[in-house]
């Protein structure tokens, strides 16, 4: 082990520090050193040289990843200083739950499983079998909710939902597509669905007042998503849900010019610690979708409940 002045100067370095608490608990790779610490792979590439260069690490490689883990001859002696610094680094307690989040992604095999079932439905031909079909007969399971479709569009969601919904209120900040989606809703006959002009950010419904909130590919498009997510939390009833599909992070550019995205996406992490931060309990973050064809986007899934009390 290195002699204990440069190795305290060595982890005086935020950075250097919270890498080396993470490896005490888990071997992990840079991708997944990079997502719990919301940090680019130069900067973590970077201080894991550093800490190899005082022989505090030791790294295995399988595949294409290389695993890094904190050697026991350091973590021995270190154990009672690291956990005494831990309780003091202000990231601290949010870098163990990241962590957490991308173990359990690691192990989680359900979206490759849950693809893979995917990919059987529908590969033989069975008259009347589909996707659509499906959708329809599990929406009208949904008891009389009260749902806020939130950056609707036109609301196609919107008005499947309001076939079972106690109420749905649709939110778009186009007053085109407000009253495009308040035709449409007319002429279908939905007198429980109202479309409302308004900002996710600030959506114009009253506090404590609806029992689902959805963002089905919208938080991209917010100018500030916490705030978007805290509004949320605003509207529901104690005990309610939201319930968000987006994109996972990715780095397709040109999704800004042709899509009008403002964000290229979001982390589990990122998503964990935006509902985290407005105020919501049993958060859970999945991945369920990927597309096969160039860019490849990947959707998410995150959904938190606001508590009863």
């Amino acid at each position: 082990m290195s002699s204990i002045l440069p190795l305290m100067r060595l982890l005086s370095e935020p950075t250097r520090l919270r890498l080396v608490l993470l490896l005490m608990e888990e071997e992990l790779t840079v991708a997944e050193l990079q997502e719990i610490l919301s940090m680019g792979q130069s900067r973590v590439s970077a201080s894991l040289a550093q800490l190899r260069r005082q022989n505090l690490l030791a790294h295995r490689r399988v595949g294409k990843n290389i695993y890094y883990s904190l050697l026991p001859s350091v973590l021995d002696p270190l154990t009672a200083m690291l956990k005494a610094a831990q309780n003091e680094l202000p990231e601290s307690h949010r870098d163990q739950r990241a962590l957490k989040l991308v173990l359990n992604k690691r192990r989680d095999r359900a979206a490759d499983y849950f693809e893979k079932l995917a990919g059987k439905f529908g590969h033989a031909y069975v008259p009347g079998r589909s996707w659509q079909a499906l959708a329809h007969g599990l929406l009208r399971l949904l008891p009389p909710l009260v749902i806020a479709d939130l950056g609707a569009g036109e609301g196609t969601l919107s008005q499947l939902l309001a076939r079972s919904a106690k109420e749905v209120i649709a939110i778009d900040n186009l007053p085109k597509v407000v009253a495009y989606g308040t035709q449409l809703a007319q002429q279908n006959g939905f007198h429980n669905l109202q479309y409302r002009l308004g900002e996710i950010e600030d959506p114009p419904i009253k506090n404590n007042y609806v029992d689902i909130a959805l963002l089905s590919q919208a938080l991209h498009h917010a100018g500030s998503p916490q705030r978007a997510i805290d509004a949320t939390f605003r509207i529901l009833k104690p005990g309610g849900k939201i319930l968000i599909l987006d994109l996972a992070s990715h780095t397709y550019e040109q999704a800004k010019k042709l899509y009008g995205h403002i964000w290229l996406g979001f982390s589990n992490v990122e998503l964990h610690e935006l509902l985290r931060k407005s105020g919501f309990k049993n958060i859970e973050v999945y991945l369920v979708g990927k597309e096969e064809g160039a860019p490849h986007f990947q959707t998410i899934l995150a959904t938190g409940m606001k508590s009863e009390r």
